[in-house]
């Protein structure tokens, strides 16, 4: 009877669990994506839930109120959800390694970070919110809206980073379906309580938000107590829960120049943000209904980020080099497929996809015009966005964050101080423009770094394991 149990336990670890180092690394690829790709759908799901009902039925406003807040928060949560992605790295690689005592370490290390960060940030994004959105010079019929929602979203910060600092262990492992199972019943959850305060208590912005929280409270406490219900080296022991400096340096020698590099990457965006709202608030609409529709582009590219990642990090750590080099080019040319295929994909629907979020055609108008420049260029995000996960999964983390800073955040923030500025171009098919050129630019940097690091650092097989970046 025991021996049937434990048969049984070592088969679930199995169906869930996915050896990187081993087998054909494109079928593999594409099987730990899928289930990402359908998690960060479903999140984009039920944060366009926010929108379409305060769009459908709060109006414009609203629309531009809560559509707006998106670069302000990842702004504030940007540094703390780097630090996430450094949890994951070293997981993937102790585990790649098979050493369940640093996997252990990193596991309680990280989830009481994110316990920490979740309070620190949601004090300072509650008290910072209007502040901050009126740096931003969101309009006077839009400010108060836009502050009460990030207000009680950064309420649930600490749900937030619980849940992405878990569900990044459960990647780091090859997890990513159970993920996706609670990603589907916060979502529901999400969606219900959506509808129910914006249409039968009219609580407008405030409905959607409080929504929002309850969701991702759900999401947290599922992955937590599949943690903790493990019984492989991702195993949550609460009692266990204090902060180990060896694990702590490693995570933030990945995790700190990724979380500055998202938070530096917030502010051109800010910045971005900042001159579509100079326009009007149906831009601000328009644009905002857009963004949302790229989001679920985004969401699929970035899932393949994600697998470069996590593959190389445990092909790093079993010091199987070749096995990293081709993880990149497999998820280089997924990556160009799927963006590409969805981006114009969804050209074709344009304004059929935009008229979900909001009837008015103006609003619809400006949507088409973000659309019709950035979707078909998408591709290169993507690319980009593979290389600085290929860097960060052999240890270099620094490296990325400097290049893409300069390529892309200083490039676009210069570009909106010069060329933007000029009265002739001042205008938001100018604006816009400054995001394919900046990804274009950025990937070239990052390829011709990633070749040269490539040279040294993946030809000697009995390199030692690094537990950070080396740039």
């Amino acid at each position: 009877m025991r021996q049937q149990k434990k048969t049984a336990e070592t088969g679930k670890r199995k169906r869930y669990e996915m050896d990187m180092t081993q087998g054909a690394l494109l079928p593999e690829i594409l099987l730990f994506s899928g289930p990402l790709i359908l998690t960060g759908v479903l999140q984009l799901l039920y944060n366009a839930a926010d929108i379409v009902v305060v769009g459908r039925f709060a109006g414009a406003t609203s629309l531009a109120a809560v559509g707006s807040t998106g670069s302000l928060i990842n702004l504030i949560i940007n540094i703390f959800m780097g630090l996430s992605v450094g949890a994951s790295v070293m997981v993937a690689r102790y585990y790649g390694a098979g050493d369940a005592k640093a996997v252990q370490d990193v596991v309680h290390t990280s989830i009481m970070v994110a316990l920490i960060s979740g309070f620190v940030v949601g004090a300072f994004g509650f008290l910072m919110a209007k502040p901050i959105l009126r740096l931003m010079d969101s309009p006077e019929d839009v400010i108060d809206l836009a502050a009460l929602y990030v207000k009680i979203y950064f309420l649930g910060m600490p749900f937030n980073l619980l849940y992405n600092f878990g569900a990044g262990i459960l990647r780091a492992i090859g997890d990513t379906k159970r993920p996706l199972y609670y990603l589907t019943i916060s979502g529901a959850v999400n969606v219900v309580f959506n509808l129910i305060f914006v249409i039968a208590f009219h609580m407008d912005v405030a409905g959607v938000a409080i929504a929002t929280v309850i969701s991702q409270a759900i999401s947290m406490i599922l992955v937590l107590l599949c943690l903790m219900r493990s019984q492989t080296a991702i195993h949550l022991n609460l009692r266990k829960l204090r902060i180990r400096k060896d694990a702590l340096v490693g995570i933030t020698k990945v995790g700190l120049p990724a979380g500055l590099q998202g938070s530096l990457f917030s502010i051109s965006n800010v910045l971005i943000q900042s001159s579509i709202n100079s326009f009007q608030s149906t831009a601000m609409a328009g644009n905002a209904a857009a963004s949302n529709l790229e989001g679920f582009v985004y969401t699929a590219m970035n899932s393949i980020y994600q697998a470069d990642l996590t593959f190389a990090s445990q092909n790093f750590g079993a010091k199987k080099y070749d096995r990293v080099k081709k993880t990149l080019w497999n998820c280089l040319g997924t990556v160009v497929v799927i963006g590409l295929a969805l981006g114009l994909g969804f050209l074709l629907f344009d304004r059929a996809l935009l008229s979900v979020y909001n009837a008015d055609p103006e609003v619809i108008d400006f949507g088409v015009l973000r659309m019709h420049i950035i979707l078909p260029t998408y591709f290169l995000c993507g690319m980009m966005d593979v290389m600085v996960g290929q860097m960060r999964g052999v240890g270099y983390s620094v490296m990325p964050m400097i290049v893409s800073l300069t390529g892309a955040c200083l490039f676009r923030i210069v570009w909106i101080m010069t060329i933007f500025a000029l009265p002739a171009y001042h205008t938001l098919q100018v604006l816009y423009l400054s995001y394919p050129v900046s990804w274009a630019l950025t990937f070239l940097i990052h390829m011709g770094t990633y070749l040269f690091i490539a040279r040294k650092k993946l030809r000697n097989p009995s390199a030692e394991l690094q537990g950070g970046s080396r740039s």
